[in-house]
């Protein structure tokens, strides 16, 4: 049983670990990696049977994906830690957060390190939804601090990112209500009194 309180101890700790990049710009009340993870594991609904993904292998490796900042934060390029030096210390986390399940160890680093290496097509859409999450996050930032396109950045680290074609129209139809919302606020001639 200590196993089990460990493990939702780290889960406790991603619950409440504030997202680095939103951190870094300043963002008011910033989402948590939980909440991101949970996001991501919601969208796989979006998957229909004719997508030919496994929509329940979507949704763990969502939960899971990010699951090492649990132990060792929320590292992003922008931490001054090489990419070589993230994977290992992830790797190490997830292998211990991995050791606290028991039988379930094994199916846990599976999924984590099919995420990693991005290689199957469930991997890749994980890897859209991660995408599709912080385009997201930023437009529904920027409308709720009126702040029109001030996160643009995150959308150009995405550009010509999304591979699946599902993802992509998402994206494209954010983009479009993101440049709607944007013209709106801009136009409003209550803003020029």
């Amino acid at each position: 049983m200590n196993n089990y309180i460990k493990f939702m101890e780290v889960l406790g700790n991603v619950k409440h670990l504030k997202r680095t990049g939103w951190v870094l710009r300043k963002v008011k009340d910033c989402e948590t990696v939980s909440g991101h993870m949970y996001r991501m594991a919601m969208m796989s609904f979006f998957l229909e049977d004719s997508h030919g993904l496994d929509r329940i292998r979507v949704m763990e490796m969502s939960l899971v994906h990010d699951l090492a900042e649990g132990i060792v934060g929320d590292i992003t390029p922008y931490c001054g830690v090489s990419r070589e030096e993230k994977l290992l210390k992830e790797f190490s986390a997830m292998t211990e957060i991995a050791d606290l399940l028991g039988p379930n160890k094994d199916r846990m680093m599976a999924l984590f390190n099919e995420y990693e290496e991005g290689k199957t097509a469930e991997a890749k859409f994980v890897k859209d939804l991660d995408r599709l999450d912080m385009v997201m996050q930023a437009y529904e930032y920027e409308k709720r601090d009126n702040s029109p396109m001030k996160l643009q950045e995150f959308f150009d680290s995405t550009e010509n990112k999304f591979s699946h074609p599902l993802v992509v129209d998402i994206v494209n139809a954010i983009k479009d209500q993101r440049v709607k919302t944007s013209t709106r606020t801009t136009d409003n001639p209550l803003d020029k009194q």
